[in-house]
């Protein structure tokens, strides 16, 4: 695939706001005397403060830009104004006409904006001591009307100073991805050395934000201010601008990361959905519910509003997409089918019984349905996700084949994505059984595995990840998170490629009976999977339900995961609902909506795509015909 960078004309408006505040900090300047050659830059303390000739102090750079594949914004800066006042030099004021001289202007600023001003006197005389060369803040972040009415009024004293801020244009639209930004170190109010900052930087705190955070940051301009030998400025003026940081380009295209978190904002409390392309391996939408607007760190986030995002208790500040991991359910009889394939334990035609529960050891395993539903082969077993039958097969199939092909589908392994705290999910084998329950695997745990329940943990973005393999015929590509990083000049600086990791030798007959059953799963009569049918789209998915947590707080873990269109597909997906305490929710009925609501607006308008058959595979045999599963009832 051909590296593009993202055009210039869209990233315009970044370097307008660098060289925008590089001209706005270089007016605020007062031009006088250019320093003489025989002046020297000295270390300042504070005893030779009134003597220093020449400060060079750093000029922080703007952020680099994050953006969706398609060059639109999820991170970028706007150029914010706080107003301070020049004390006049030489700084020769006592205390109490430095602060006579501050209350002075302060009650004229305060006049001006419309709003008090409240600075204790030890803040004053403090930076008066230490800092008094350059402007005292009184008032930040100006609103617009406010900087309009200063700006025409500005008083001799006073002094309008640029900064940037970081703004997130879509508010909590892929926030938990993106991340936020907070202050680095406490404000300066101490003795000024050579090359600190003039305000604050920031750094990266979560997300895209943190990983990327050396890259975003930008290169320091130099801001040189001169004194001469009684303490009085001759100039200040920009010498360096700041080169602004280079901008992240990643994979996520924002209109369907807006459809993925609508519909969890819409049927769900808390869960995750990812979408991503099966022929690449990029991340399209990686949406986690509930969420959280990166905007609240901007400049900085109180106490009590961090606090409060901590404390509540669905936790916006979890990523569930790829931080959090569930058992899979009947999701997880996709491994299972094909391991029993591959190896020939089970052939496509042969049949099992579908009964209401079978004993195992000294346990009864149940059917989630409460019906004899006769014999059936894989098809259809996948088709009404018969529990029974995948009981019987799976210890037939042995534990070593299903853990061996889940591996192989990206199962109890981090994913890989540049975000902190990834999940690694699991997949249980005799070494942490014995670690965990003091024995190996026995066949009452062979049967709970083979229907993704016990001890078994996986991740929505993982769930994804495998059904993209299904989906594209078994090439296991590298979740791509991020595409590239660029310069404002459109140059490439680091280049994430479309990565095969392995190939998996699925056979042509295994993948057929796979897609076939996940087809009837959603399309055919007696699927599970019924509520994500779109009228002009095929969907391929598998529906999954599991209980976990802790004994009398169980919640119940509602997925779907599949791909779209069935013949040709462009997406691969995961949906998760995580259901409340002691609720009862499906799959079917919880989380395949979601995935129908974010598609169908996707496709409408455009001409079907054809229906398999509904029934065919259900009449072989002399099976029953099982009528169309209630929007409430699923595996």
């Amino acid at each position: 695939m051909a590296l593009r960078a993202i055009p210039g004309c869209l990233l315009a408006i970044f370097v307008a706001q660098a060289e925008l505040a590089a001209q706005s900090l270089q007016s605020s300047a007062t031009q006088t005397a250019s320093p003489t050659a025989e002046e020297e830059t000295i270390i300042p303390t504070f005893e030779t403060q009134k003597l220093a000739r020449t400060y060079v102090l750093d000029v922080p750079a703007p952020r680099g830009q994050i953006t969706d594949r398609h060059g639109a914004p999820l991170a970028q800066n706007k150029l914010n104004y706080n107003l301070a006042i020049n004390f006049p030099t030489p700084l020769d004021f006592s205390d109490a006409q430095a602060l006579g001289f501050v209350r002075e202007q302060i009650d004229k600023a305060e006049k001006l904006i419309g709003r008090p001003i409240k600075i204790s006197d030890e803040t004053i005389l403090r930076h008066y001591r230490n800092r008094g060369i350059l402007p005292f803040e009184i008032a930040q972040n100006l609103t617009q009307s406010e900087y309009d009415e200063v700006n025409e009024h500005l008083p001799a004293a006073m002094v309008v100073r640029p900064i940037y801020v970081r703004v997130y244009p879509n508010g909590k639209l892929a926030g938990q991805i993106i991340g936020y930004t907070g202050k680095t170190g406490r404000n300066l109010d101490g003795i000024i050395d050579n090359h600190e900052t003039l305000w604050p930087e920031t750094e990266g705190r979560e997300g895209l934000e943190q990983a990327f955070n050396e890259m975003l940051l930008g290169k320091h301009g130099e801001y040189k201010l001169t004194f001469d030998k009684d303490g009085r400025k001759t100039s200040e003026k920009l010498i360096t601008p700041p080169v602004p940081g280079y901008n992240v380009v990643t994979t996520l295209d924002l209109r369907l990361q807006e459809l993925a978190e609508k519909a969890l904002e819409a049927k769900a409390k808390r869960g995750a959905i990812v979408i991503v392309d099966p022929n690449t391996g990029d991340i399209l939408a990686m949406a986690s519910w509930p969420t959280y607007d990166p905007n609240s760190f901007v400049p900085s986030i109180s106490a009590e509003k961090f606090k409060a995002l901590q404390d509540d208790p669905d936790i916006p500040l979890l990523p569930r997409a790829f931080r959090s991991s569930y058992p899979p359910g009947s999701t997880f009889k996709i491994a299972v089918g094909i391991a029993a394939l591959e190896t020939g334990a089970v052939g496509p035609e042969d049949r099992y019984e579908c009964l209401p529960a079978i004993e195992i050891g000294n346990l009864t395993f149940h059917n989630w349905k409460k019906g004899d539903r006769g014999a059936l082969n894989f098809v259809q077993a996948l088709t009404e996700s018969c529990d029974t039958w995948f009981y019987q097969v799976g210890i037939k199939t042995g534990a070593e084949p299903i853990i061996d092909w889940a591996i192989k589908l990206g199962f109890g392994a981090k994913c890989g994505i540049p975000l902190r705290g990834e999940a690694e999910g699991r997949v249980p084998n005799d070494e942490y059984m014995k670690a965990t329950h003091s024995r190996r695997l026995l066949n009452g745990d062979i049967a709970n595995l083979s229907i993704g329940q016990g001890d078994t943990q996986v991740t929505p973005l993982q769930m994804a990840q495998a059904m993209a393999i299904v989906a594209n015929g078994g090439t296991f590509y590298q979740a791509r998170l991020v595409q590239q990083v660029q310069t404002l000049d459109d140059e490439i600086v680091t280049a994430y490629q479309v990565r095969a990791k392995r190939t998996l030798d699925l056979s042509p007959g295994t993948l057929d009976e796979l897609r076939t059953g996940m087809i009837d799963a959603v399309n055919g009569a007696g699927g599970t999977g019924h509520a994500a049918s779109l009228d002009n789209v095929e969907v391929a998915g598998k529906t999954g339900t599991a209980q976990w947590g802790p004994k009398n707080k169980e919640r119940t873990a509602a997925w779907f995961g599949g791909f779209l269109p069935a013949n040709q597909p462009q997406y691969a997906f995961a949906a998760l609902y995580e259901g409340d305490v002691g609720s009862k929710v499906h799959g079917g009925s919880a989380s395949a909506p979601m995935i129908a609501q974010v598609f169908k607006d996707l496709y409408s308008g455009q001409r079907s795509t054809g229906r398999r058959r509904a029934t065919e595979q259900m009449q072989e045999g002399n099976i029953p015909r099982a009528l169309p599963v209630e929007e409430d009832e699923s595996d």
